[in-house]
């Protein structure tokens, strides 16, 4: 009798845990029925993209995207919405209209191939023969002094395709989704492995400048990278300099694969490959300039107004497709949530705050900045090479310096995994959340929404937020074609994306925000790590 009535109270205790986790049923239906019926984000996904297009961070059409996604906040009756810039300049703005590579011999052909961003463009067509020349640390320069005037420099070496080994596009199942709910325990760090990217990135950051200032002394005509993608997928990012003062090199390209192993065939077997390049790219600022962030909210109401719940997504891409995916539908996602709490007349008690981010792309920088005014930084790094790598990379971090704001947030959520609807919710090695998480899905488990997961991810903007002991959070999203198609490239573009899968989202998003800002207390905090 006396185990029966522990177990029972077990039981009752359990069950007093999760009951004290509260959902207001009657408001996530108005939430559900406004998202599943009257939705409208596909409309502003299809502006956001196909009317303003890329968002390449300080670009004109950012500044068009900073305008209209505020211009639509104010229309539903936001508030406080406005532009905030970063605290130090980000630097110059750069478009591009139009591009094209031929080549003129041993055969007329056209090559598929688009200009990364920050590089000058041609000022009209120009013409050079190829040349293979890896050029990747100092020690590469000496190699190839004397050797590039009048040249189209291939700097990266052939890559034999590789046929896939997985779907091009794939949901998530039962099993794919119980597997990431396990956690591996990790192997002990070799010295020096956790510098690695960083060390990496340090050395990329470096020679960068070397090797712009070498193309443009040597008078080399332009620049070639391969994609990383195969199958004609085109990846292209960054290459010259944002900076103001800083050489920005020659014009620089992102072949395809199979094109640009056709041209490095052609110069093994000592062919004379001659091309014709055009980039139509400009600079739009000759100083460096600040970017912007798009805030807007909805006040809070009861007696928690001062704190706030945040949600967001970044709003910059790169420029080869139309951002989209990348993160297009984040944005789309997080102006809906807002839109739908504003529909069912929502009345929270703190404060639900939506920011659509700038740089993410750079290194999270537009988050990690405004984290840092408002809530709370790591102490600045002396040294000068530290100073150029993304705060996330920096090391050591040293001792955490809490803003006045710091204790007002109560979480931060995050979608930036692509158009995949949402599965679940990484919980960040913060234990605490799941059970309260798994109360706020269990009204979205018929539409696909099941589990929390205790796994990190990384390499977006709610990594801002964790790393200085706000809760932060980033989704799980089905994974669709985001990572074998659309991640960085061309074809990041509106055909990629699933509506439905939107307005689950949107769903979701908007849901567990109302249920942060109702919540009796904030989320629990994990211990900062300062090391």
């Amino acid at each position: 009798m006396k185990r029966v009535l522990l177990a029972a109270a077990a039981v009752m205790l359990v069950g007093g845990l999760h009951a004290e986790e509260r959902v207001d049923l009657s408001m996530t239906n108005k939430i559900r029925q406004e998202a599943f019926n009257h939705s409208q984000v596909m409309g502003l996904l299809t502006h956001l993209t196909e009317e303003i297009g890329p968002r390449l961070t300080n670009s004109p059409s950012m500044a068009q995207a900073n305008a209209w996604t505020g211009s639509k906040f104010k229309e539903w009756g936001l508030a406080d919405v406005h532009d905030e810039a970063m605290k130090e300049p980000f630097g110059r703005g750069w478009e591009f209209h139009s591009a094209s590579v031929e080549m003129l011999s041993p055969r007329a052909f056209p090559l598929h191939a688009l200009p990364k961003a920050w590089t000058p463009g041609t000022n009209g067509p120009v013409e050079g023969d190829a040349i293979a020349a890896k050029i990747e640390k100092k020690e590469d320069l000496e190699k190839f002094r004397g050797k590039l005037k009048g040249k189209v420099v291939f700097i990266s070496d052939a890559r034999a395709y590789k046929p896939g080994e997985k779907p091009d596009w794939n949901r998530e199942t039962d099993d794919t989704l119980h597997a990431m709910q396990s956690v591996d325990v990790p192997a002990d760090q070799k010295p020096g492995d956790r510098d690695e990217a960083r060390n990496r990135r340090l050395q990329r950051l470096a020679f960068a400048p070397l090797l712009n200032k070498f193309l443009v002394d040597e008078g080399a005509v332009a620049s070639v990278s391969i994609s990383s993608w195969d199958n004609g997928v085109l990846v292209v990012s960054g290459g010259g300099s944002r900076k103001a003062g800083e050489s920005v090199g020659v014009p620089g390209f992102s072949m395809s694969a199979e094109h640009y192993n056709a041209v490095m065939r052609a110069l093994d077997r000592k062919e004379a490959v001659r091309l014709r390049l055009d980039s139509d790219a400009r600079f739009t600022s000759d100083t460096d300039q600040p970017a912007y962030n798009t805030i807007a909210e909805i006040p809070g109401t009861g007696p928690h107004r001062n704190e706030v719940v945040m949600i967001g997504a970044h709003m910059d891409s790169w420029h080869a497709g139309t951002g989209a995916a990348d993160n297009g539908a984040g944005v789309a996602v997080m102006m809906e949530a807002m839109r739908i709490l504003k529909a069912v007349g929502a009345k929270p008690d703190r404060t639900i705050r939506v920011a659509l981010w700038t740089g993410e792309e750079q290194g999270l920088l537009g988050s990690a900045d405004y984290v840092a005014q408002h809530f709370a930084k790591f102490a600045e790094p002396t040294d000068p090479q530290e100073k150029l790598l993304p705060v996330f990379l920096r090391q050591p971090r040293g001792k955490l310096e809490p803003g006045r704001d710091y204790g007002k947030v109560a979480a931060y959520f995050n979608v930036d995994n692509g158009g995949g609807k949402i599965r679940g919710i990484y919980a960040q090695d913060n234990m605490a959340v799941a059970p309260i998480f798994e109360e706020w899905l269990k009204p979205f488990n018929d539409v696909g929404a099941t589990i929390v997961t205790q796994r990190n991810t990384g390499s977006t903007d709610h990594i801002s937020f964790d790393a200085v002991g706000i809760p932060g959070f980033q989704f799980v999203q089905d994974g669709l074609d985001y990572f074998t198609n659309v991640h960085h490239s061309d074809l990041d573009v509106l055909d990629h994306i699933v509506p439905e899968d939107l307005k689950q989202a949107s769903a979701i998003v908007a849901s567990f925000a109302y249920n942060a800002a109702m919540r009796p207390e904030k989320l629990p905090r994990k211990t900062v790590s300062e090391d």
